[in-house]
């Protein structure tokens, strides 16, 4: 990892770098890896990252002179279940977007490929043909070796002692052999990153686990054979099976009995170097023996060495690549637990994020602050050890893994819980994504499942009646001072109110333009504003905001996420509930459609803003926290005559799919622009100088590759999830970003990029839904409510 971006920063032209080592290079946990490449990820943006590491990596021996033993053998992964075949036909189209090579084979053609395979339950298989393995070593000296070509340093032998801030934003690296001050830090240190974290006062939850794979002695069948075998990967057996050299080696994901290493704190000591565990059999079984079962060649080859060494894994498994909040120029690049396959292409996207300001890719899902304080060393090493055990199962759309859980809850947890509430996790908030009133239980599908329906009647109930919804996750941010009109104004690329009340939805963009976060503004008075922005980015957005100060201004930011509450009250009836329950003047003059105001409900004062993500008249209601449950109890008993309903996050994401409404990490990320995403209405151009403004302008003259469609499906009983390519003929022209069900329009519909000279509305494109062809057509506006007459009733 740490020389995979010293590799790409250099050859960016930042040669200004110096990697410091305290042991060897590969002396942690690379020497002893196994070195696999996969290509088959579930994940879209790190298959983008091990993609580029596998065009990469077989051209660094010519590139370097370093030999690195590429290893071009392809992989197979094998399935079991009809879930399994689903997750491949998607993943099948999640590659010719990403670009790598892979088809979906039969028993029949994988007995071909492997002979000595037994294909007992067997029904498909995944074949990659343009992955492989490597030495480890050999890829890590190469990279080196191409760094320091380039101009870069590594200082070996050399451990860091310490990190100090320095008053001119500098930082004092202590090695053993001296200091170093530099303008930016990256902790690209493995296993011992949460050592050096602690040097600046951070931490992160990462825990290190053991991790076996066994080598076996000569297999005759591959001494008599010159073509490798495809790395195989059985689920059943939860192992990786291939061939070395001559040999077998078969690494294993155990599912019960896992181990932290360095047990229990879990901190390797700093003269560890190189280290390995005893081998423990016992733990392997009964995973081992299916690994044989599977190919039983390896049965009668004998076992000829364990290895037993520690790998880093965050608590949710894609690795660490960004900033660390609070922090200036102190950057993460660890905490892959597939670090051989990850580390050219994490060195690749961090370099451009760090030099550039952005990446080519979405770095949300990569980003260290996805994870806050409610992430420490319980649930961290819960999650992990779920993450470790899960790596060869099928992964399921909306699925809950329990692990850690819950970790933040609103007052009303129970409550919603006891009405049949069922939950998601988005950093760390427990969320209610749909109600179980019959006591079902979801049968988890890449298809239309055993709670269409039920989320079918929560729309409808927003839709016809009134829904509530409780999203108190949403991070909340005071901002306030004389100077706070003119910040904002600079951060944000839209106009901030003018008047008291006033709501506008702003985002914050990068120098380059791109589209850094989405907030919702209120102006509570002169010089009091309060802002919204998604769960997920509260530590993201918080560092925007905190960070993005002059020192001249007076303004202060103040994170009240855990101060106040929010219940989402929607629906045509919603203004008859609220009414009954205040005083306040709740017509269309007095409180009109993207206004807010302090006012009392239920004898509670609260924050009442008519806004909301479903496009329905409403409002959404902040009061203090520990108020929420008394709200709650108000709101619904005042509601009965009206047909109140709760509703979750499933229904949230048709209504707001129908609204054409965009949403912050899918179609509004770091890799696109305002004008990519059709959302210029929310650019003030005309405004003094913001953060972005001169990219964006330039933007308006240059031919641009990427525009937000969005379009109706001709489904049949799987929706757009997000991922899935986009095609004009055979041409894949573009991806999926999000989509779903709209109950209240009957369609299927969705989001997507595509050029913007296929973009026009009218026109029809394809779109490939667990291997089959849709037609998609590009539609004009909403499908729900284009002249947003509902939300203005």
């Amino acid at each position: 990892m740490g020389v995979g971006l010293l590799y790409h920063l250099a050859e960016d032209g930042c040669s200004d770098c110096l990697l410091i080592e305290k042991g060897e290079l590969t002396s942690g946990s690379t020497w002893h890896a196994a070195g696999q490449c996969p290509s088959l990820v579930g994940n879209y943006n790190l298959a983008k990252i091990h993609a580029y590491s596998n065009d990469l990596y077989p051209r660094l021996e010519e590139m370097t002179g370093q030999y690195v033993s590429w290893h071009a053998s392809g992989g197979i992964r094998l399935a079991r279940e009809k879930d399994d075949l689903d997750w491949f036909h998607y993943l099948h189209g999640m590659s010719r977007s990403v670009g790598f090579d892979m088809e979906i084979i039969g028993p029949d053609e994988i007995a071909r490929i492997v002979p000595w395979l037994d294909l007992d339950g067997v029904i498909a298989g995944a074949y990659t043909t343009g992955d492989g393995h490597a030495d480890p070593s050999g890829l890590t000296n190469a990279m080196a070796r191409g760094a320091t070509n380039m101009g870069a340093k590594i200082e070996r032998r050399n451990r860091v002692l310490d990190i100090n801030l320095l008053p001119s934003g500098e930082w004092e690296v202590v090695t053993e052999k001296g200091n170093v001050i530099a303008e930016v830090v990256v902790n690209a240190a493995g296993c011992f990153a949460r050592r050096v974290s602690q040097m600046v006062g951070s931490d992160m939850p990462l825990v290190n686990m053991e991790h076996h794979y066994v080598v076996t002695g000569n297999v005759e069948e591959f001494v008599e054979r010159d073509e490798e075998m495809p790395v195989i990967r059985d689920p059943r057996a939860s192992a990786y099976i291939r061939q070395e050299q001559k040999s077998g080696l078969v690494g294993i994901y155990e599912g019960v009995g896992l181990t932290e290493a360095w047990a229990p704190d879990g901190f390797p000591p700093w003269e560890s170097d190189s280290e390995l565990f005893p081998d423990d059999l016992d733990r392997l079984m009964p995973w081992l023996g299916h690994a044989m079962e599977r190919l039983p060649i390896l049965e009668h080859a004998g076992i000829k060495r364990f290895v037993n060494g520690a790998i880093p894994h965050p608590p949710d498994g894609p690795p660490y690549l960004g900033p660390v909040a609070g922090l200036r120029n102190f950057w993460l690049c660890c905490g892959s637990s597939f670090g051989i396959a990850q580390g050219a292409g994490c060195g690749k996207f961090l370099a451009q994020w760090m030099l550039h300001g952005d990446a080519e890719i979405n770095m949300t899902g990569f980003d260290p602050r996805r994870l806050g304080v409610f992430a420490d060393e319980d649930y961290a090493r819960a999650k992990a050890f779920q993450d470790y055990r899960m790596t060869y199962a099928t992964p399921l759309p909306g699925e809950e893994l329990e692990a850690g859980r819950p970790r933040r809850t609103s007052p009303l947890y129970e409550t919603l819980r006891s009405k049949g509430g069922v939950f998601t996790e988005t950093f760390g908030w427990e969320r209610p994504k749909w109600f179980s009133l019959d006591g079902r239980d979801e049968d988890y599908s890449y298809h239309r499942n055993n709670v269409f329906d039920v989320v079918r009647e929560e729309c409808l109930a927003v839709r016809e009646r009134v829904g509530i919804l409780d999203l108190s996750g949403f991070a909340k941010y005071d901002v306030t001072g004389a100077d706070a009109e003119t910040f904002l104004n600079r951060l944000c690329a839209n106009r901030m109110p003018t008047s008291d009340g006033g709501i506008v939805l702003a985002h914050i963009l990068s120098a380059n333009g791109r589209i850094l976060g989405e907030v919702t503004v209120t102006r509570l008075s002169d010089e009091r504003y309060y802002l919204l922005s998604a769960a997920g980015a509260e530590l993201r957005d918080l560092d925007h905001l905190l960070q993005g100060r002059l020192e001249s201004e007076n303004v202060t930011v103040a994170n009240v996420t855990d101060e106040r509450g929010v219940l989402v009250l929607a629906g045509p009836r919603a203004r008859d509930v609220l009414t009954k329950l205040t005083d306040t003047d709740l017509g269309n003059e007095s409180f009109g459609w993207l206004t807010g105001r302090e006012i009392t409900v239920a004898g509670i004062d609260l924050r009442a803003l008519r806004v909301n993500y479903v496009g329905e008249l409403g409002w959404e209601l902040h009061p203090r926290m520990d108020d929420l449950p008394a709200l709650y109890d108000a709101l619904w008993e005042a509601g009965q005559e009206f047909g109140i309903a709760d509703f979750g996050l499933y229904a949230v994401n048709s209504l707001r799919i129908e609204k054409a409404y965009r949403g912050w990490g899918a179609e509004l990320t770091n890799e696109v622009t305002m004008i990519d995403a059709d959302m210029e209405r929310f650019l003030k151009l005309d405004k003094d100088d913001f953060t972005g403004k001169t990219a964006t302008l330039a933007q308006r003259d240059t031919q641009r590759i990427l525009q937000l469609v969005y379009f109706e499906v001709d489904a049949m009983d799987s929706d757009v999830r997000g991922n899935e390519p986009i095609f004009a003929g055979d041409e894949c022209v573009g991806l999926a970003t999000s989509g779903g069900y709209g109950y209240a329009v009957g369609k299927s519909l969705g989001f997507g990029y595509v050029p913007p000279d296929l973009s026009a509305p009218g026109g029809e494109l394809e779109i490939s839904l667990l291997g089959e062809r849709r037609v998609a057509r590009i539609l004009e506006g909403p499908a729900y409510d284009p002249q947003n007459e509902r939300l203005r009733a």
